[in-house]
């Protein structure tokens, strides 16, 4: 980072408040009535109502509307295992995130655990609290069992974003690229440099989408994850192929995708010319990719890559993801988030990337326009019609799958619901 962008950076979250996060008050407040209503002896109405019935607590107080984004500090970014309070400011980015693109209220809750299963008490405590949680930044394997865990415990969707947010993005441009490319979905073969959370994440989708697994080459530290090996945990062993490819070179030969997860710079020149005609390159390490666009795109004109970066063509980035994804969910009142509504969200974010691009849209960008193609293959973060489509499609994946208990939302685009019937 340059020495401006860092001191911009610190600027922007010390002044002229620190943090980026408020809370505000939704009621008038200006009487002493108002404060009675507010407060004593008011408030013990609706206390009343939701000791009958806990669905009240979604007619009298904002828990439906409020999504806990909580951390053990244990991943922040690429910055590692730094704690709790230094992923703080990640966590009110979130939020930032929630509520600019989806009208999302967040608390932002860093947890000093000793272990996951503190972790695991903590969260389950206070799941009530809110509408629905959103895990972040928190470290492989152990993020596994916390999800695992908190969705047997609670009774509200559990996310956790780095893995399933990340694998709902990539998937939907992964599959849009297949198409570009003329290559079928059921016979690509896949190359994943990386086994972390992400990187399994994003494979259990594919397969969910139609990505055979034996066509899956995953690669860890120590080389290509096959059946000889003994040194695997149950995450990584899912994806054990029976083959004699031990390197990334040996995988690579012939391979129609590549995605990387795992670190800047990683990927060889002669190793992308390895792939299949018309390959499909997805180099997701943050803020350096596995190989540079301008260095593949020289390597092979064939190609359609993809980044986790805003300055490149084709950027995977979240944002396209979870704040749309827990609209619906909270708007349906989902007790889960599960891989039907998963599989919803891919669909309607890839669907949405080949329909035309308003003029306003173009201009955020300061481009003339945005066509389905080779260098747009996902609709941009600032494009308002996520926010129409990807909760209807993820909202009508919760009630057909058995896990919404309310209704279509009557304020939801009817073009939407027909779309996801």
């Amino acid at each position: 980072m340059s020495q401006d962008l860092k001191t911009a950076a610190l600027e922007y979250h010390e002044k002229p408040r620190p943090g980026k996060l408020s809370v505000e008050i939704t009621k008038p407040t200006q009487t002493s009535r108002d404060l009675s209503l507010a407060y004593s002896p008011g408030v013990a109405e609706p206390v009343r109502e939701i000791a009958k019935d806990p669905e009240n607590a979604y007619r009298y107080t904002g828990k439906g509307n409020l999504v806990g984004v909580i951390s053990d500090g244990s991943a922040i970014l690429g910055l590692g295992n730094l704690g709790p309070l230094p992923s703080k400011p990640v966590m009110e980015g979130k939020g930032v995130l929630f509520k600019r693109f989806a009208g999302i209220d967040v608390f932002d809750i860093e947890v000093d655990s000793e272990s996951p299963q503190a972790f695991i008490d903590t969260v389950s405590r206070i799941a009530d609290t809110f509408g629905g949680i959103n895990l972040e930044d928190i470290k492989a394997p152990e993020c596994f069992e916390v999800e695992r865990a908190l969705k047997e415990q609670c009774s509200v969707p559990i996310f956790h974003d780095d893995q399933h947010g990340t694998a709902i993005v990539t998937a939907a441009g992964m599959l849009n690229a297949l198409d570009l490319q003329g290559k079928k979905v059921e016979d690509a073969k896949v190359v994943c440099m990386g086994a972390g959370a992400a990187a399994i994440a994003c494979m259990k989708l594919l397969i969910s989408c139609g990505i055979k697994s034996e066509n899956i080459f995953m690669l860890d530290s120590k080389g290509v994850i096959h059946s000889g090996r003994d040194n695997l945990n149950q995450y990584k062993a899912m994806f054990a192929i029976d083959t004699d490819a031990r390197t990334l070179d040996d995988a690579m030969e012939g391979a129609d995708v590549f995605l990387g997860v795992s670190g800047p710079d990683l990927l060889p020149v002669e190793t992308l010319k390895k792939m299949a005609p018309n390959p499909i390159v997805f180099a997701c390490s943050n803020p350096d990719p596995e190989i540079k666009p301008e260095v593949a795109l020289t390597a092979r004109d064939d190609l359609i890559m993809a980044t986790g970066r805003s300055d490149y063509p084709n950027q995977v980035n979240n944002v396209l993801g979870f704040p749309f994804i827990f609209r619906g969910a909270l708007d349906v009142r989902a007790s889960a988030i599960n891989e039907e509504m998963k599989v919803a969200a891919v669909n309607a974010i890839r669907d949405l990337a080949k329909e035309p691009v308003p003029q306003e849209i173009c201009e955020a960008y300061n481009v003339e326009s945005f066509e389905f193609g080779k260098e747009y293959i996902l609709p941009k973060p600032m494009d308002v019609r996520l926010l129409e489509f990807v909760p209807a499609a993820v909202a009508r994946a919760a009630i057909d799958s058995g896990v919404a208990r309310h209704g279509y939302p009557a304020h939801y685009p009817l073009k939407a619901l027909e779309d996801v019937q």
